[in-house]
């Protein structure tokens, strides 16, 4: 799309940094990432700012633009006043993330227009995302599964670890396991990816985890009761012909 071939990126964070540098690696002229209250001058502005200061942030741009922003969980409506789109990359973006890192992941995408939803999802594709739309009414949530997705992997392994730590594994060997499994995920679903004791119904064996955990990290076992209740219900589910 013509509209593309000019962006301004306004915000300099990881995201703001990590989505200029992609954009211009297809060839794209990127202005930014430029700082909050600049003037950009581009035909899309993308906003890559927190979520309370997206309002703020496209009251300052003067109207014309197509303004996008990259909230997960917001609407439309802090963009009122300019033809609106957002962008949501479903991929963490640590700093000094490579242009590739966006290559791939899952994005939610809307527009307030036909064409606003068209240039967030031709945005998505040029960056090699696979775009889907995600309604207004349907944000929170898509946003709360991405946050249990990753955020909560992340502390559910670093409870693993610190367990772990107290038989002498390290990280570095618990994370093949860790990779196989979500890999595993990935290809089968839930239901059949699901292994270890509480699959199999040896309750004994979880009672002897339990107690390993109440002596050696007990303020990890609200947290280990929790996931074997919810690993029990997904073992009682039927795992699909």
């Amino acid at each position: 799309m013509r509209e593309l071939d000019s962006i301004s990126v306004v915000g300099a964070g990881r995201l703001g940094t990590a989505l200029a540098a992609a954009l211009r690696a297809p060839g794209a002229t990127v202005e930014g990432p430029l700082r909050r209250g600049a003037a950009p001058t581009s035909p899309v502005v993308l906003l890559c700012v927190p979520d309370g200061e997206i309002a703020a942030a496209a009251a300052a741009v003067t109207p014309g633009p197509l303004v996008g922003h990259c909230s997960g969980a917001t609407g439309l409506e802090p963009l009122a006043g300019h033809e609106a789109f957002s962008l949501h990359p479903l991929m963490t973006v640590p700093a000094g993330s490579p242009p590739s890192v966006f290559a791939g992941a899952g994005a939610a995408v809307d527009g307030s227009t036909p064409r606003g939803l068209e240039v967030a999802t031709a945005l998505a594709e040029r960056l090699g995302m696979r775009p889907a739309r995600v309604a207004p009414e349907d944000r929170v949530a898509y946003h709360a599964a991405a946050a249990m997705a990753s955020n909560f992997l992340v502390t559910l392994e670093w409870a693993a670890e610190r367990l772990a730590t107290t038989a002498g594994v390290s990280r570095e060997q618990l994370a093949p396991l860790v990779r196989a499994a979500v890999d595993t995920w990935v290809e089968l679903g839930a239901e059949r990816a699901l292994t270890g004791p509480i699959a199999r119904g040896d309750e004994g064996t979880v009672a002897h985890h339990r107690e390993a955990v109440l002596e050696r990290t007990p303020d990890l076992a609200p947290l280990f009761d929790a996931l074997a209740d919810a690993t029990r219900a997904l073992a009682a589910q039927e795992t699909p012909a």
